[in-house]
């Protein structure tokens, strides 16, 4: 069974839609999963600050993601989006994140993992600023967090994440907390969950001064969805995932739909 769940690792980050930066799953030493998937952002409205404006906005997507077991207590993921929004299509922001088991705890029906989480997230490209349709903030990220993970003998499993992310220059920095519930199988895996992010600070669109440094936009969401995937073999499964923002501040408020496929392999 193991070997077909950590394929659902992180399916792809991209924008506000990302549901966390990791998850609880771990790849043994020398295993590892290739993951590309794409979708779309369907935005009916934004919140500048406390007022819903009627704004609209479609994004599309791609992604890839690939996690690599260096130990079997130490992982490392690596995610790039290509973003395309009306006329700004570019690469994003590329994310390293290594996860590192600290604690694990067997008991009578499962097992408890404690692990903690630091990445660093920066642009790959120098894509425009000033506009609704920016795909970012031109923001270099310092992540660090700590996750716990229950894992039941009846392949249920929460995971708990949350922790501070510094980002450097005029971008505020924020609290990001994930709690997803799901089952894994060697047949299926899916899960649900509440990803919420808050802001320390910052300007709000349409706000003071004029004109805005978007930058320095302080961006909070609430935000739940879903993932199924299903594998065909030991090394190949497909997936699907909703998502849908419904409060926030400077945030487009809507849906996002995905599909992908994703390749596990062994170096061993």
């Amino acid at each position: 069974m193991q070997s077909l769940v950590w394929l659902v690792v992180v399916l792809f980050c991209v924008s506000t839609y990302a549901q966390g930066k990791v998850d609880g799953f771990y790849k043994s030493k020398n295993q590892g999963a290739i993951v590309i998937g794409g979708g779309f952002e369907d935005s009916k409205k934004y919140v500048a600050g406390n007022t819903t404006l009627d704004l609209e906005r479609s994004t599309y997507y791609i992604s890839m993601f690939t996690a690599y077991g260096i130990s079997d207590n130490l992982d490392v993921n690596i995610s790039l989006p290509y973003i395309s929004s009306n006329k700004e299509n570019n690469l994003q922001d590329i994310s390293v994140f290594l996860k590192y088991k600290l604690l694990k705890y067997t008991l009578e029906h499962g097992i408890i993992e404690v692990s903690a989480v630091a990445g660093l997230s920066t642009p790959i490209s120098n894509y425009s600023l000033g506009g609704l349709n920016d795909i970012g903030q031109q923001a270099t990220i310092l992540d660090t967090r700590g996750m716990f993970h229950f894992k039941a003998n009846t392949s249920w499993f929460v995971t708990l994440q949350s922790g501070f992310s510094y980002k450097l220059a005029e971008v505020p920095n924020s609290i990001p907390a994930t709690l997803k519930v799901g089952k894994a199988t060697s047949r299926w895996y899916y899960d649900l969950y509440y990803d919420y992010q808050h802001t320390f600070g910052g300007i709000n669109y349409r706000g003071t001064p004029a004109p805005q440094n978007f930058r320095e936009l302080g961006v909070d969401f609430h935000k739940v969805g879903g993932t199924l995937y299903r594998p065909f073999s030991t090394k190949w499964g497909a997936f699907a995932t909703i998502a849908y923002i419904f409060d926030g501040r400077n945030v487009f408020l809507g849906g996002a739909y995905g599909l992908g496929l994703a390749y596990n392999f062994d170096l061993n």
